[in-house]
């Protein structure tokens, strides 16, 4: 089925930004991408990375172990399926009717590898200090082969019976014959083979830890460097029916640091004849490459025979610790630690398969007749995956939140039925998570038209998706939309601020504001990437930013201006009337109607001094029918207006001797006294301090004492209030 274009989040992006022009329009909760899926609860459901969801493959517990993880699986000829882990080196014996018990328990604190020969009998290797136990019917087990290495990571045979033992910390792999001859086959100069397969030609394929190498190892021992993983761990690699490689690497690989200078040589000891040269310290690495600084997570890689690396898979968080392939032949990862197996169907697109009770998925094994088996961590269990798939399974999504109390509309799904079967329910509520206090579930919705949502009007809304196979036919579910329209609410203006006397701000353009909207990252790189917590937000919701700051105030004697904060619970746009009225006064005053701003400015001087308030009433009409437009209203602090300069009396200069004594009185009847000066004859303007020192008081007197020679002179003061408002007087004195 073809993913439609239209995907959910950039379908909430438009719904957000025609919530902001058309706010009492009906609005879309839409559901279709693997980020909106995965919040839900999936039960029985396969997701495909682009959003599609289809009925998981059969699966169920097959053998449930004391082992608190395992970390190997294998079959015989017969069926019987073998599993060991830790702690404590335990070899399972499962038959094919799910029937298993405790073949051996070896003397080692873990089974990390086992592999069985042409002749059905079992090995198991052990670590730390690995040994390869051969593990009879009976479970007598004998030591096979002792590597004499710390850990062995992986076992197979060649069509030969020829054992392959992956080993660490040195690096080695073993080569051991069928009557128990062994030795190092190839030694790659890194700490730890960690993982090993064998192609159809007998060359060994291994991956390396820490350098992150993946080689194919010649029959005869002859190593090459296929690719070297961006990571430092190859936990896994496998050969495909065409031949290609698949590697799967974890962890992060860090740059060497520098190299130190070399110290000067040393002079040669002497050599007696005959004798071999001393054997350097630290011998260079046969097999090398640049390393590389990564981050954390898993990378999946194919390798193919005629052309280059290309990465198929990778997550941020997951950790991939075992690949298979499926029937068709498709690759299939067990991760953790979320307890999923993957099938990768391109390098674009990916399933989350399944996900089974477990935190790990460690190694995958195929069975008969379709059959894949699957071991796991925390705790130790083994499932058996298909034939064939779950006859129905279910996604309950998150809870949506509309914001405020809402009426619910039609619901409505993009589906291919194939011939099975989706019915949908819905079920609302006033708390954010569902409980016995939520609405029931309700009659379910089979047809991809849609139909009307029987849930009540309620906050909160959440629906639940059922999909049936019928005869064999499946059906896919690609998306979920939801129409619903909030009640209307009250808009509210919350602070009222008068700005300084004598401002003004700009007069407004006539243009249309420009709404702009940031898209977030593509729905495909979001998913792959699994984009980190701190870029969710940009997943859910538009940046629709109307210009919100108030401009720079001009120089305007006699204006007076406000400005206000408000809002509203619908995301309405919203325009304002601006009313004055003297705190004496009982009427209010319009000012002016419709603002669409935050901010107005007005002339005072139309208005007596005295004592005023401003009352700011929101309304949510641009977004509303007439019907059901809503106000909401704030009455601001008491304000002054004051455009009476305050007045100078008692003004009077004397002379005394070569001095001028200057003494007058300053008044205002509602600011106080903010600053006077002083200008003898035309001169610069002087400050005067009053004489109480401070500026503080409606009344204030001033007394100047000033150096004049003899003659006339013109002696002006000038008074200023809180406002800006002046006055000036003047004398002369002889």
């Amino acid at each position: 089925m073809m993913k439609r274009i239209r995907s959910s989040r950039l379908a909430l992006l438009a719904c957000l930004l025609s919530t902001a022009l058309f706010a009492a329009q009906t609005r879309t909760w839409s559901q279709g991408s693997l980020i909106d899926f995965e919040k839900g609860v999936i039960k029985n459901l396969s997701l495909r990375s682009d959003g599609v969801l289809t009925l998981a493959p059969r699966s169920k517990e097959f053998f449930d172990t004391p082992s608190m993880y395992l970390w190997s699986l294998a079959r015989d000829s017969k069926g019987n399926v073998y599993a060991g882990g830790g702690s404590g080196a335990k070899l399972y014996r499962i038959g094919a009717d799910g029937k298993g018990k405790v073949l051996a328990d070896l003397d080692a604190l873990e089974i990390h590898a086992i592999a069985i020969d042409s002749k059905d009998r079992v090995y198991a290797a052990t670590a730390p200090d690995g040994k390869v136990y051969r593990v009879s019917a009976n479970g007598k087990a004998d030591v096979f082969y002792d590597p004499k290495a710390k850990y062995i990571w992986a076992l197979a045979f060649d069509r030969q019976d020829n054992l392959f033992i992956a080993t660490g910390d040195q690096g080695e792999i073993h080569r051991v014959t069928p009557d128990g001859a062994g030795k190092v086959f190839f030694k790659c100069e890194e700490t730890h083979v960690r993982s090993l397969a064998l192609d159809p030609s007998g060359n060994v394929i291994v991956g390396t830890e820490p350098g992150g190498l993946v080689l194919r190892v010649s029959p005869a021992g002859e190593g090459f460097v296929l690719y070297q993983m961006p990571k430092k761990e190859v936990t896994a690699v496998a050969v495909g029916r065409d031949g290609s490689i698949y590697a799967a690497g974890v962890g992060t690989r860090q740059a060497p640091p520098a190299p130190a200078p070399a110290p000067a040589p040393a002079p040669a000891p002497a050599q007696a004849p005959g004798q071999a040269a001393p054997r350097p310290a630290n011998p260079a690495p046969a097999l090398t490459a640049a390393p590389l600084a990564v981050t954390g997570g898993s990378e999946v890689y194919r390798i193919p025979s005629n052309a280059a690396p290309r990465r198929l898979w990778s997550s941020s968080q997951e950790v991939v610790y075992a690949i298979a392939f499926d029937p068709s032949g498709r690759l299939l990862l067990g991760a953790g630690n979320k307890g999923n197996i993957y099938r990768v169907e391109s390098p674009t697109v990916y399933t989350v398969w399944l996900t089974v009770p477990a935190t790990q998925v460690t190694a995958l094994l195929p069975g008969l007749d379709g059959r894949l088996y699957a071991a796991t961590g925390n705790v130790g269990k083994v499932y058996e995956i298909g034939p064939g798939v779950e006859p129905q399974g279910s996604l309950e999504s998150d809870v949506f939140d509309a914001g405020s109390f809402t009426e619910w509309g039609r619901l409505s799904f993009e589906a291919s039925l194939n011939g099975g079967g989706i019915a949908i329910q819905t079920r609302s509520g006033n708390l954010d998570q569902p409980q016995k206090n939520w609405s029931p579930w309700s009659a379910p919705i089979t047809a991809a038209a849609g139909g009307r949502i029987a849930s009540p009007a309620a906050r909160f809304i959440q629906w639940k998706a059922t999909l049936t196979a019928e005869a064999g036919k499946m059906p896919e579910l690609d998306s979920v939309d939801t129409a619903y329209l909030p009640k209307n609410v009250e808009p509210h203006v919350d602070e009222i601020e008068i700005t300084p006397a004598n401002y003004r701000f700009p007069a407004a353009l006539s243009v249309t504001q420009v709404q702009t909207m940031a898209l977030p990252p593509l729905l495909a790189a979001a998913a792959r990437t699994e984009r980190p917590a701190a870029v969710a937000a940009a997943d859910s919701a538009a940046a629709v930013t109307p210009a919100t700051l108030t401009p720079a105030l001009q120089f305007a004697k006699g204006f007076l201006g406000a400005r206000w904060t408000a809002g509203d619970p619908n995301g309405d746009a919203l325009v304002y009337t601006v009313e004055i009225r003297g705190v004496r006064e009982t009427q209010w005053k319009l000012l002016k109607d419709k603002v669409p701003e935050k901010y107005y400015s007005w002339d005072s001087t139309a208005f007596p001094d005295g004592e005023y308030r401003i009352r700011v009433t929101a309304s949510d009409a641009p977004s509303n029918p007439p019907a059901e437009t809503l106000t909401g209203s704030l009455i601001g602090d008491p304000f002054t207006i004051d455009n009476t300069p305050p007045q100078i009396t008692g003004l009077t200069a004397a002379r005394t001797g070569p001095k001028l004594e200057v003494r007058w009185h300053a008044a205002d009847a509602l600011n106080h006294i903010a600053k006077a000066e002083y200008s003898l004859d035309g001169g610069e303007w002087t400050i005067v301090v009053p004489t109480t020192g401070l500026s503080d008081s409606l009344e204030l007197d001033y007394h100047l004492v000033l150096d004049a020679p003899a003659g006339e002179h013109t002696i002006a003061v000038r008074v200023e209030d809180a406002n800006a408002n002046q006055a000036v007087e003047k004398t002369v004195v002889q």
